[in-house]
């Protein structure tokens, strides 16, 4: 059912990679790495395309069988060889854009004109949209190449990342948990080293759950900063796409690649006068006279949390010895709560996917025709059932709006009082859940109801075990005034710079 296979074993990659890691070693590269070996001549497009493909081979299909590629693009090759002949045209001085001849791994439900675009469901296998997501778009001027759609939970309904047409992920960390999602696809792709950045989409949890599980930077940005055109909807109120890396540089550098006004995306309209060049601000003393809120009550306070709270509180003593000043916010804020009484994401969903269906022009024409044709991933059939039972129109739906606009302000109110630069708390409670569990106690929701910015950063590893030789990741997440990206990336890059937490899993190594 995945195109995968095919694309691969036609191209005879691996004695190609081979020859290409002689020279150049793919695994945690970077973005300016790359760019700096393909001006010395020491690294071409199609090489780097060769070696993702040939760890995509070896690990998602066959030894971990991590399970994130749902298609391979059968024009990758052909995308890096024009990239490397234009490039070479140059005299290896002109780069096509700042992602030239980068593998780019995207949430299978962003639409792409060369491959299907399903959001993981059998409803939808095989379409094949007309044209490219704006950002898709984006990235393709920016010299980057899409080489695979990757897994998600089946319409990004929840963070377990299993779907009807994918199956179900696995962490490459620990392959008897989940990669946290829904683009944990995304997450434990890049964990593995198939791509070296992807874009996920967020509704609640979605980008940065990935992020947390699998020991990778994900970046949900400030609403209406990045265009949503193309990408198939869940709730547009809590919506928004953005990058996730292994490197905070290298997220920032694909935002400034992605944001920005699309006249098709009316909130993005928002975004005049706020983007930037975000990989300039990247700064290895970026904690330096930060001041940071510490949201204790995202705590969690049982014996399941201690391994979570073990990294936080040294990850905290670390900012605090990178000359971070931090201050303790006592406020009660739950997550569960908020998502019980503020989010709107199972309100909205079949309004606004059931109107994207419909827009297509073909079967299946909205959620509830989803459920009748029984082409779904079964351990969702009770979050569409609920979604059908909740209305845009409802009372109850009109009063979350309200309760959102008062959180918004609530939030604004404690960075003021205490002149924060962000605020810092666990992105999960507790470590990322066992395969067959439903994620808990996620913190996410608050960026995602505010519309606030957040990056989620590595910030260490649980202890030890069999199934982990290296620890279960433990993620960070900083949260920021809206359209402080900036600020949140430099913080983030502080961090990153003197912890050096990024780690490749035991399961997919060097090839």
């Amino acid at each position: 059912m995945r195109g995968r296979g095919l694309a691969i074993g036609m191209i005879g990659i691996l004695a190609s990679a081979n020859d290409a890691r002689s020279q150049f070693v793919v695994e945690e590269t970077t973005i300016d790495a790359v760019h700096v070996a393909m001006r010395a001549g020491e690294l071409t497009a199609r090489q780097l395309v060769e070696a993702s493909l040939a760890r995509i081979e070896a690990y998602d299909d066959k030894g971990p069988v991590i399970n994130a590629v749902i298609f391979v693009n059968p024009n990758a090759l052909g995308r890096a060889d024009a990239l490397d002949a234009s490039f070479e045209r140059s005299g290896r001085t002109s780069l096509s854009g700042s992602l030239h001849g980068i593998p780019v791994l995207l949430k299978d439900n962003i639409e792409t004109h060369d491959m299907p675009t399903t959001a993981g469901s059998t409803a939808l296998a095989g379409w094949r949209p007309n044209k490219d997501a704006y950002l898709t778009q984006r990235l393709r001027e920016a010299g980057a190449i899409i080489l695979a759609k990757v897994n998600l939970t089946e319409f990004a309904a929840t963070g377990i990342t299993r779907s009807s047409l994918g199956g179900q992920t696995l962490n490459p960390y620990d392959t008897t948990r989940t990669p946290g999602g829904s683009s944990g696809g995304t997450g434990a792709g890049l964990a593995a080293n198939f791509g070296l950045l992807g874009i996920g989409t967020d509704t609640v949890n979605s980008i940065r759950s990935p992020a947390s599980a699998n020991n990778v930077v994900g970046i949900r940005p400030t609403r209406g900063l990045v265009s949503r055109t193309g990408v198939i909807p869940y709730a547009l109120s809590q919506d928004m796409a953005g990058p996730l890396a292994r490197k905070v540089k290298d997220a920032a550098t694909m935002l400034s690649v992605i944001a920005g006004y699309d006249p098709a995306d009316p909130t993005t309209a928002s975004s005049v006068g706020h983007t930037s060049l975000y990989e300039e601000a990247v700064d290895p003393e970026g904690l330096r006279g930060a001041r940071l809120g510490v949201l204790r009550s995202f705590f969690g306070t049982g014996d399941e949390h201690e391994a979570v709270n073990r990294v936080m509180e040294r990850a905290l003593d670390q900012m605090r010895e990178l000359g971070a000043v931090t201050i303790d916010i006592d406020e009660a804020l739950d997550a569960d709560a908020l998502i019980r009484d503020v989010g709107v994401s199972l309100f909205e969903l079949n309004a606004h996917l059931s109107s994207y269906l419909a827009r297509r022009g073909a079967p299946p024409r909205s959620l509830e025709e989803i459920l009748d044709s029984g082409k779904f991933e079964p351990v969702l059939e009770g979050v569409y059932r609920r979604a059908l039972e909740r209305s845009i129109d409802s009372p109850e739906y009109k009063q979350r709006l309200v309760n959102k606009g008062a959180l918004q302000e609530r939030v604004l109110v404690w960075m003021a009082e205490h002149r924060l630069d962000a605020i810092v708390y666990p992105l999960q409670k507790r470590l990322v859940v066992p395969l067959g569990e439903d994620q808990v106690e996620r913190n996410g929701i608050l960026a995602s109801i505010t519309g606030f910015p957040a990056i989620t950063v590595p910030g260490g590893f649980s202890a030890e075990s069999p199934t982990a030789p290296l620890g279960v990741p433990v993620g960070i997440e900083f949260l920021g005034r809206p359209f402080t990206e900036t600020t949140l990336l430099r913080l983030a890059s502080g961090f990153e710079h003197h912890t050096r937490h990024r780690k490749l899993p035991r399961s997919t190594p060097p090839l």
